[in-house]
């Protein structure tokens, strides 16, 4: 099986080793993994802030860039959704909007990848330690990916997972929201950061990197005892934290 890994900017910039970990994962469970170099932002902050023009052209840069990828898997779940938002973004244009259709049909989120498409729930990983898992807006709502994730954790050797209170709430990032309505997001996250106490857990896990940044560096800043590690490092990982 043929994949072809969409990165997303904060993979790229930020979470290199969850970019690794996933390549690895993949291809330890059969897959032939490949690395478009034409790809780019996909548009997302532009596409949520109403510059949709602009997103037009991003969007069919990641088309053509894709275009004949078997699959495409992303380590996000808010980017791999923001695939399935090129259908409406070309709704007035019958063209690209079947270009986009088809791109939509064959983009998945790692987890939901993983589960829905290779049919594996248990990937072999060990990971000793406390942990409790945030569940993202974009992958929950929007893409409908609830499940996989907690059915991927339920199979890692050693790992004590607990359950995070509201764990379905916003944590304050939403791309554009943070900067636009800081004291707002900052209230969010703190919130957060509390539940995630209230665990008692030593490791954060999450999905999507935007989360990720927003939490850890909140907890960073804070001086928390806590980790924050993409469910990809988890899911590869072999041994002891």
């Amino acid at each position: 099986m043929k994949v072809s890994l969409f990165i997303t900017c904060l993979g790229d910039m930020f979470y290199v080793n969850a970019g690794k970990a996933t390549v690895e994962l993949l291809e330890k469970l059969g897959c032939e993994v490949d690395f478009p170099e034409t790809q780019t932002c996909c548009g997302q902050p532009a596409y949520n802030s109403g510059y949709h023009k602009d997103t037009k052209e991003a969007a069919k840069n990641m088309i053509r860039t894709f275009e004949h990828a078997e699959y495409v898997v992303c380590p996000s779940g808010s980017c791999a959704y923001m695939f399935h938002e090129y259908v409406n973004l070309f709704k007035n244009d019958s063209h690209w909007q079947a270009r986009a259709e088809k791109l939509k049909g064959k983009t998945y989120e790692l987890t939901q990848f993983l589960v829905d498409i290779l049919q594996i729930e248990d990937t072999g990983a060990r990971f000793k330690g406390k942990a409790t898992y945030h569940t993202s807006c974009h992958m929950t709502r929007l893409l409908g990916v609830k499940d996989a994730p907690f059915k991927l954790l339920s199979h890692v050797r050693g790992l004590e997972l607990i359950d995070l209170p509201n764990r379905h709430d916003c944590c304050g990032f939403g791309g554009t929201f943070a900067v636009k309505m800081e004291r707002i997001s900052e209230q969010m996250v703190d919130e957060k950061v509390a539940y995630i106490e209230e665990t008692s857990a030593d490791f954060l896990i999450g999905a999507d990197g935007g989360c990720l940044m927003n939490i850890g560096g909140r907890i960073e800043r804070q001086n928390k005892p806590i980790k924050v590690m993409h469910i990809a490092e988890i899911l590869n990982s072999r041994g002891d934290a």
